[in-house]
């Protein structure tokens, strides 16, 4: 029996990635584990509440762990936060780590040389698979989900708050990964095969944010939900 905590961040690459490792029973995830920001108590970029998070981890039935950080963290900080959440989940008997990745090579080349010094093994149970065929799957599954950030650098305001449907999908422009793979937009699940029961939740406002990163400023539109 492989061992596993599950890379949470409460969007629809998560979902799906959990949803095919539970149809595996060959392997058992024992926690979600979520990076949030500390200071607003809320998913990091994502920026969705804790108390949905939780919501989604009841529905779910896993058991939730947080990696609580500041705000914007520097690399070090963050590394060594993760290193010591890390180590408390092997302590718990896990193996393996699962993640929702697709395309991004750099990012799977860190994540599995930082898990492989600490012994552990990575899962990515959708990777190389085409970014439509992935939508599709996560819509003909059944799952529901609404687009809780944008990134101003592929998308405007009136994508925020959309449902994910195919009418979202039609209205992408060509540039953009269906599964905004490149960090176009994020998403919040709150429907689907791995959850008991619907996760309630009402909008609010939609605001507008700018964070320091590598190639500049970057610009996000968030919409804010509320338990």
């Amino acid at each position: 029996m492989t061992r596993a905590y599950m890379n949470w961040s409460g969007g629809k690459d998560s979902a799906l990635a959990l949803n095919r490792i539970l149809e595996d029973p060959a392997c058992q995830v024992q926690s979600l584990l979520t990076s949030m920001n500390a200071e607003a108590d809320r998913i990091s970029m994502h920026d969705v509440r804790r108390g949905l998070l939780e919501a989604q981890a009841a529905s779910i039935g896993i058991p939730l762990r947080t990696l609580d950080l500041p705000h914007q963290p520097a690399m070090d900080v963050y590394e060594a936060a993760m290193g010591e959440k890390v180590a408390l989940l092997k302590a718990e008997g896990c193996t393996h780590a699962i993640f929702g990745d697709i395309f991004l090579e750099d990012l799977r080349r860190y994540r599995e040389e930082k898990l492989e010094s600490m012994d552990l093994t990575c899962i990515f149970p959708l990777w190389k698979i085409p970014s439509a065929v992935l939508m599709r799957e996560f819509l003909e599954k059944g799952f529901k989900a609404i687009v809780i950030c944008v990134n101003t650098r592929w998308l405007d305001k009136s994508f925020c708050g959309r449902i994910i449907d195919e009418t979202f999908l039609q209205d992408l422009p060509a540039d953009v990964d269906p599964c905004g793979e490149n960090g176009e937009y994020h998403s919040f699940v709150f429907e689907g095969p791995i959850f008991s029961y619907p996760i309630p939740y009402e909008k609010g406002a939609i605001d507008f944010k700018t964070y320091k990163g590598p190639e500049g400023p970057a610009k996000f539109y968030f919409c804010d939900l509320h338990c």
